[in-house]
């Protein structure tokens, strides 16, 4: 199997124009001029749009089920979304920036959250009238279109538009599917990872590094699109020289392991960042506590909370998911992105409820249903697209506002 190989009879032709990022002529120009890029993203825009319809549908059924929900409690929706848990972490550093030391003080850990979105929260909110917090939600909604965008232009290009716009819709319908509109990174993320993938099924090679630099200075996961990225266009080169692949396999880390080394210069040890990780309790255990937890929800406890067995839910369907996915031959770099992330996720000791966030960037993942349901019946597709939105706009409540600590 080719590294970048798709399903060949549904897959676009090389030259065809596959999503929002351009190709690159031989001479390394940019194809046609301004007006040819603008109308060429224009086309795509098109193709996209019932995708990007269907994810704003979806997430704006679950907004109003947090609103009703919120309501009926007298919380306001705006402080849940934008101010609270991770967000105020994110939000402390666009203010006041990383601390200076490892310690017990009340920013002495948040170092522990990678720097592009505070560093876009404080830019944005310079240059905007309104506060920090209002910043993050723009940019963690605007971020989460282009995600999408991402997700269906992956889709498309491996089983054609069907298949694209229900994998778009599962992205948006997963049950922590509230944090996309959240000021969390996940949104960020996903849409760096998403079209850094895209941009390696296609070869448009510099884009895929350089996306996953960015993947890397968002969350720590990011280390797995450079895993992707970096081990697919090593792989290319056994069959064709490639100068383009060969520096995208180099800068694809590169956002990762300039935060980590930046962390160790500041705290003046090499293993600054890792020192701040066990502060929080996330450690490497190879899935020790992670087992003994899903144990303790399915099994142990007489009377377990609902959000956490949703998580752990959650992690046995992904895992289920991934050995379908190899089952199905999906190409290397997608195998690649989910399989680092769920040895990351599922293999650290840390906190527990988190995890089924921490893997919502696997949309990958989802493939495999989405192909299902893609050759379903009209009654089965509607009952089980109707069940998911519903179940998501219920969990993506509870989540915020009965489960009592973070999402």
């Amino acid at each position: 199997m080719s590294p970048t190989a798709s399903r060949p009879t549904s897959a676009p032709s090389r030259n065809s124009p596959g999503g929002l990022l351009p190709d690159a002529t031989p001479s390394g120009r940019l194809p046609g001029a301004a007006a040819g890029l603008a109308a060429s993203l224009r086309t795509q825009l098109g193709r996209a749009a019932p995708a990007l319809l269907a994810y704003a549908a979806v997430r704006l059924v679950g907004l109003l089920v947090l609103a009703l929900w919120a309501h009926a409690q007298h919380h306001g929706v705006r402080p849940i979304l934008a101010t609270q848990w991770d967000a105020n972490w994110y939000l402390g550093i666009a203010r006041h920036g990383y601390a200076h030391r490892l310690g017990t003080a009340h920013d002495a850990n948040n170092l522990a959250f990678f720097p592009l979105y505070p560093f876009l929260v404080r830019a944005v909110a310079a240059l905007t009238p309104g506060t920090a917090a209002t910043a993050g939600l723009l940019i963690t909604v605007a971020a989460s279109f282009l995600a999408a965008w991402g997700v269906f232009a992956v889709g498309h290009r491996l089983h054609g538009r069907r298949a694209a716009v229900l994998l778009t819709v599962l992205w948006a319908a997963l049950p922590v599917g509230l944090v996309q509109w959240m000021g969390y990174t996940e949104s960020l993320f996903t849409a760096f990872a998403a079209w850094s993938l895209y941009a390696v099924l296609s070869e448009r090679w510099l884009w895929a590094g350089w996306l996953a630099a960015l993947s890397g200075l968002t969350r720590p996961t990011g280390i797995a699109v450079a895993a992707a990225v970096t081990v697919t266009a090593l792989l290319a080169l056994r069959h064709r020289f490639s100068s383009r692949a060969l520096v995208a396999a180099a800068v694809a880390p590169a956002g990762w392991l300039a935060y980590v080394g930046w962390v160790g210069l500041r705290l003046g040890r090499w293993d600054g960042y890792f020192a701040v990780q066990r502060l929080w309790h996330n450690e490497w255990d190879g899935g020790a506590e992670t087992l003994r937890r899903m144990r303790e929800v399915l099994v142990t406890d007489s009377t377990p909370e609902l959000f956490l067995v949703m998580v752990t839910v959650t992690l046995a369907a992904c895992t289920a998911l991934y050995v379908l996915c190899v089952w199905d031959r999906q190409p290397l770099p997608l195998l690649l992105f989910t399989g680092v992330l769920l040895l990351i996720v599922l293999g650290s000791g840390g906190v527990y409820f988190p995890r089924a966030r921490f893997l919502l960037p696997g949309f990958p993942l989802l493939l495999p249903v989405a192909l299902y349901l893609s050759r379903a019946s009209r009654r089965f597709l509607t009952l089980a697209l109707g069940t998911a939105v519903l179940g998501g706009a219920y969990c993506g409540a509870y989540m915020v506002l009965v489960w009592p600590s973070a999402p």
